[in-house]
């Protein structure tokens, strides 16, 4: 049961808190630093439990368990707090780009409720690579949006005016954070309809 991919799964889940904690304030470069650093150790973290699993032979039911809940949460935990803080909010459209991480937690909670369903009727649904896109674009976009956050400047003088939006460093890897979020929110759409297709198929 306690295989490294286990631990490994197990670890990305109690390094959370710490995430959270280090977001919590977005006047903090030093933190938001540090935060980038501990997301980018969960995220290469996912990446290796997961090889390690296949390659091994060592994939469990508590790792099948786990893995999915670790994500879930992390996207969750970093996606809450940044629209929290503020950091979700960009020039032109300004609160709206909430909306595109609105959509990828209604994916994830539909989805999760979806597998928990055929789950008990012993059917798997595999995860397709539109899902796996879905997944590289929502990486990046909030571990930008992160970074964004450690060399954040002063605040957007107009919501509809990109200038005086902080430092250009932060300007270019918010809108590098900000259009992958929308790109992994239109993949969302497209993979949580493949999927409900499948559940529908077995609702009659």
């Amino acid at each position: 049961m306690w295989t490294l991919p286990n631990i490994l799964t197990l670890s990305r889940i109690l390094m959370l808190p710490l995430l959270g904690f280090l977001l919590w304030w977005p006047d903090w470069a030093l933190g938001y630093y540090a935060a980038f650093v501990l997301y980018s150790i969960i995220a290469i973290t996912d990446y290796f439990d997961g090889m390690l699993a296949r390659s091994s032979g060592a994939v469990s039911k508590l790792g099948t368990f786990l893995d999915p809940i670790a994500d879930k949460i992390m996207v969750a935990t970093v996606i809450l707090i940044l629209t929290a803080q503020g950091m979700l909010r960009g020039p032109y459209v300004g609160d709206l780009h909430v909306v595109a991480g609105l959509i990828i937690l209604l994916r994830e909670i539909a989805v999760s409720g979806l597998r928990e369903f055929l789950g008990g009727l012993q059917v798997s649904v595999p995860v397709s690579k539109l899902a796996k896109w879905k997944t590289t674009f929502q990486l990046l976009a909030l571990g930008a949006l992160i970074l964004g956050g450690a060399v954040h400047g002063p605040p957007c003088a107009s919501l509809t005016d990109p200038a005086g939006c902080g430092t250009w460093q932060e300007q270019w890897i918010r809108t590098v954070g900000l259009i992958s979020l929308w790109s992994a929110a239109a993949l969302t759409v497209v993979t949580g309809w493949d999927y409900l297709r499948v559940g529908l198929k077995h609702m009659d």
